[in-house]
């Protein structure tokens, strides 16, 4: 009778564990289908209305929340998200408020936040106040709360592409379309969400010295000791002490001034001398017509022989020797007609990775073409293009010289005809963002054919430094070789009267202020103080150093 009780207890049990692992196995087997059929929903979802866009609500929720949880927590993120980065409505709206709270200065919690967003009429729309108390209880700490936050800027980055993709495909299936706006369209948007998620980043004076003294260090060895890029004109380097990294410099002049001629001299010494990459943008002649004129210029041929090709044994000979030092220079020329900033904008960045490129010249800046946005109204336009072209120099690091035409205010002020900052056509924007302003002037093209003192002009290029960010403003005397459109250095003297004498090592007794403040103790000798050779009564005054540009006659 034992033994039969035993059996059956012990029958019981194995039956009981049986059943335990069926009930277990079945349950496992339901939420296994339970998964599948969620996923073959999702699918189906995805397969009938279309894909959902990438976005992470818990991981929004988390961020949310950890703001609300920790005093401080805020700062790690405005950096990275804006209110457009999170996926729903009612999240863009609680960071809204609390964004709210934070330029008032007012601390952040639930509380705070529930109390804004009733302020705003916005608090049931998002959940009301238990929406916003739930979402401090899922996280636990705001250790992580920067890289949460890169996560949800990529979601939103992925978004942003996909809505730009969408706009992209439906304007090219609309015939009337141009190709060329849609390419416009597509390369702006793209720029513009990749301009919007990169912010530089803020550095210690500690790493700011550090970076200055290796600069430092580096022009101390440059035997020429110019910290920039060399113009190969001793007397304008040594104002400028070479084009700097970074800077805009406008270079205008009234038409058959020299401008173009000015720049492709400069471009000669920079890749033949210096053997500094240069890209030239010509929107005004072709990338032949501008050869043909570097070509005049290094073989010393007439421009009428080289077009016409009737060339004497002699002179086939001077040009084949002579030409062989542009063959190698690491000159670039694009000559892409109104071309815009954005395309000026891609094409600079490939040539920098490509070639490493260290000067950017544009020929000129009123021919190009600005935002469609901006178009119909020439100052705005004016002032945009300007305006990109000092940001693209910062982005590239290299300095851009970009030509400029003057307003006829020069031809109907009289007298000689000297240009002033006011004469900068069509937007007084070139003259603020520019950290170098000049313009070319050649008395004798007005019939001046002696200074004040009864030098003659015959020849003499005035390059006058009108604005310069970082130094002196005073004129720099070349030699214009018109039957060779080339700029020369001038025999008898580089500068006006007033020069500060050189040392032994060939640098500047005195130094000099900024055309900013020249006023300042220790800002340098004035060039201007000596009377003009060419009339005018010294420096201009500050009005027309800093007056807002007259509307230009076209």
């Amino acid at each position: 009778m034992d033994t039969f009780i035993h059996l059956f207890f012990y029958s019981f049990i194995l039956l009981f564990i049986y059943y335990q692992d069926m009930a277990a196995t079945t349950q496992n087997n339901s939420k296994t289908t339970k998964r599948k059929n969620e996923t073959q929903f999702v699918m189906h979802v995805n397969d009938q209305y279309g894909r959902i866009p990438p976005h992470d609500l818990q991981l929004e929720e988390v961020v949310l929340g950890a703001i609300m949880l920790e005093t401080g927590a805020e700062i790690d993120v405005f950096n990275i998200l804006s209110a457009d980065s999170f996926y729903t409505d009612a999240h863009r709206k609680i960071y809204e408020a609390i964004l709210h709270l934070s330029s008032a200065q007012h601390p952040i919690d639930i509380y705070t936040v529930t109390e804004q967003l009733a302020k705003e009429g916005t608090l049931e729309e998002v959940g009301g106040a238990y929406y916003i108390a739930s979402l401090t209880e899922k996280v636990g700490s705001a250790a992580h709360l920067e890289y949460h936050s890169r996560i949800l800027q990529q979601k939103y980055i992925q978004r942003q592409l996909i809505k730009i993709a969408t706009e992209i495909e439906e304007k090219s299936y609309d015939v009337t379309n141009d190709v060329n706006d849609i390419l416009e369209f597509s390369e702006k948007s793209i720029f513009d969400l990749a301009n919007g998620n990169v912010k530089s980043q803020t550095q210690a004076m500690n790493d700011v010295i550090k970076e200055s003294i290796a600069q430092i260090e580096e022009a101390s060895k440059r035997t020429d000791g110019l910290s920039g890029v060399p113009s190969g004109f001793t007397s304008l380097d040594r104002i400028t002490q070479g084009w700097q990294k970074s800077d805009m410099v406008v270079i205008a002049a009234r038409p058959a001034m020299g401008k173009t001629a000015f720049i492709l001299s400069m471009a000669r010494n920079m890749t033949v001398n210096h053997k500094v990459p240069v890209l030239i943008f010509s929107l005004e002649m072709s990338a032949v017509q501008l050869v043909n004129r570097l070509i005049v210029s290094e073989t010393e041929l007439s421009s009428e022989k080289i077009r016409t090709g009737k060339l004497e044994d002699h002179e086939w000979i001077q040009l084949e020797t002579k030409v062989k030092n542009l063959q190698d220079a690491p000159l670039f020329i694009d000559d892409t007609a109104a071309i815009s900033l954005f395309e000026l904008r891609s094409k600079c960045i490939r040539m920098k990775l490509q070639h490493n490129i260290g000067m950017v010249m544009i020929d000129y800046l009123q021919l190009m073409s600005g935002p469609p946005e901006v178009r119909g109204n020439r100052e705005q336009e004016v002032s945009t293009i300007s305006r990109g072209i000092k940001q693209l120099a910062k982005e590239l690091n290299v300095p851009i010289i970009a030509l400029s035409q003057l307003s006829r205010s020069t031809v109907s002020r009289g007298g000689d005809n000297r240009p002033q900052l006011n004469d900068l056509r069509d937007s007084g924007a070139i003259e603020q963002d520019a950290d170098i302003v000049c313009f070319i002037h050649r008395p004798q093209y007005y019939g001046i054919l002696q200074d004040a003192e009864g030098n003659s002009t015959e020849g003499l290029g005035q390059v006058i430094i009108a604005k310069h960010r970082n130094g002196a403003t005073c004129d720099v005397n070349l030699h214009f070789r018109a039957e060779f459109a080339r700029f020369e250095e001038w025999d008898s003297m580089g500068l006006t009267t007033g020069l500060a004498p050189l040392d032994d090592s060939g640098n500047m007794v005195q130094t000099f202020g900024s055309s900013m403040n020249n006023d300042a103790p220790g800002a340098g000798f004035d060039p201007f103080s000596s009377p003009n050779p060419f009339g005018g009564g010294g420096a201009p005054s500050a009005g027309d150093m800093g007056g807002i540009p007259e509307e230009a006659p076209f």
